[in-house]
């Protein structure tokens, strides 16, 4: 009786045995997995965290004179010293979204409506390209004092209008418009359907 209980026992492990080998060596298919996402309601999060908006660059060239006009003698005798740079530079324009004011933004998820009212567009920076700018002639008269800023000096009136060319070219209009139609474009991607999206006239100064 002892001899066929072992017997039965040591048959359950060699089928377990071999059972696991079997498993072991099947050939696999492809591991399948899923992954669940629960879809959560778009919502406009604090516009103002956007910062500035920068929607229209110019590239502007222009040739800025300089001259420091001198008198000796009483006056009898006029001289200058002299610079013409060929300035090239950007500028670029856009909206300052740190500006909006409560009520700025106001939202109806229910309806999917959306009203923004965007600060005025104002030149966000003017810089002055270096490497392509020039100097075309830097002349001193004989009897003339040579002012060694005088480069600097014409770089900095370059700046300055190289953003009034823009300005007068209509930079802050298109910025305007580009404005309103990428944050309009922002909050439709956000699942709002009726969009409205306008600009505050200019400060007063």
């Amino acid at each position: 009786m002892l001899r066929l209980r072992i017997g039965r026992w040591l048959l359950v492990l060699l089928v377990a045995a071999v059972a696991g080998i079997a498993i072991f060596w099947l050939p696999r298919g492809p591991s399948v997995s899923s992954t669940g996402v629960r879809s959560t309601p778009s919502v406009i999060v604090a516009v103002r965290d956007l910062a500035r908006l920068e929607s229209v660059e110019y590239h502007v060239e222009r040739v800025i004179d300089v001259r420091d006009r001198q008198s000796l003698l009483f006056g009898l005798v006029k001289t200058q010293d002299a610079i013409l740079l060929v300035a090239v530079g950007t500028v670029t324009a856009g909206v300052d979204l740190s500006l909006l004011r409560d009520g700025d933004v106001t939202v109806d998820p229910a309806r999917g409506t959306a009203r923004i009212t965007l600060p005025p567009a104002v030149v966000l920076s003017t810089r002055l390209d270096n490497e392509r700018s020039w100097v075309y002639a830097r002349t001193t008269d004989l009897l003339a004092k040579r002012h060694e800023d005088l480069e600097s000096r014409a770089r900095l009136e370059a700046e300055r209008t190289l953003q009034q060319t823009a300005v007068e070219g209509g930079i802050l209009e298109r910025a305007r418009v580009n404005a309103e139609r990428t944050v309009a474009a922002l909050v439709r991607s956000l699942g709002y359907a009726d969009v409205t999206v306008v600009s505050r006239a200019e400060d007063p100064r």
